[in-house]
């Protein structure tokens, strides 16, 4: 404890949003800039603006998300930092948060298993990690439900969906799933995680690969809505 006070002098561990100093029971993101982020209600209400999305797309169980995703706000930067800074720490971080809220939440109370969007092995090879796979570590921290790696496949590695439109994003995605040992997951409640949703393309395709199995239901949650 000594040590890591003397190391904290030089070395100050400092908010990600703000850039201040975090104090001894702050991790990552100070409480001030916490509760400066804005927070959906997606956990306290069934209809709501994530489960919207996917409304005559995918049948879903339950939708939500923690966070709302404004250009240059908070959830922005804690985003970024979790894909392109390497951050397994944060990500870790947000999935435990993300963990608080299904755990206080009437809707998720059947989850079985927890499966995070994969991405492409060359993609991941290139990024050198997967951020939905730290916040699924995050959330079984918290909720201790099995998480399953190797059942869901990206088989095609689809360019960028960010200046993409709604049509052509959902076309982008919807071959670029495939299943592996899919009688392992069979009658049991899915819950699928990534970092955020926009149009909701990528989930509605992992989603509906997912429902191909015999008795699956499948619930989506992320860390932002945009």
């Amino acid at each position: 404890m000594l040590l890591n006070d003397f190391i904290a002098l030089f070395y100050p561990d400092l908010c990600l949003v703000c850039g201040n100093n975090l104090l001894k029971h702050e991790e990552y993101i100070c409480i001030t800039c916490l509760h400066k982020t804005p927070k959906t209600n997606c956990f306290k209400q069934r209809e709501n603006e994530v489960s919207k999305i996917f409304w005559g797309r995918s049948k879903l169980e339950n939708a939500a998300a923690l966070f709302t995703f404004n250009k240059d706000g908070n959830a922005q930067k804690l985003i970024h930092t979790l894909k392109y800074e390497e951050g397994e720490n944060v990500g870790i971080f947000l999935g435990k948060q993300l963990g608080f809220a299904i755990k206080e939440s009437e809707f998720f109370k059947s989850i079985d298993i927890v499966i995070a969007v994969p991405l492409h092995p060359k993609k991941q090879k290139l990024r050198g990690y997967n951020q939905s796979d730290f916040i699924a570590k995050g959330l079984n921290e918290i909720l201790k439900i099995k998480i399953s790696k190797k059942s869901l496949l990206r088989i095609e590695n689809t360019d960028s969906q960010t200046r993409k439109k709604r049509f052509s994003r959902w076309e982008n995605m919807m071959n670029s799933f495939d299943l592996k040992n899919s009688n392992k997951l069979m009658d049991k409640h899915i819950l699928l995680v990534d970092d955020v949703v926009t149009t909701g393309a990528t989930l509605e395709a992992c989603a509906q690969k997912l429902l191909e199995i015999k008795g699956v239901k499948v619930s989506v949650v992320t860390i932002a809505v945009a």
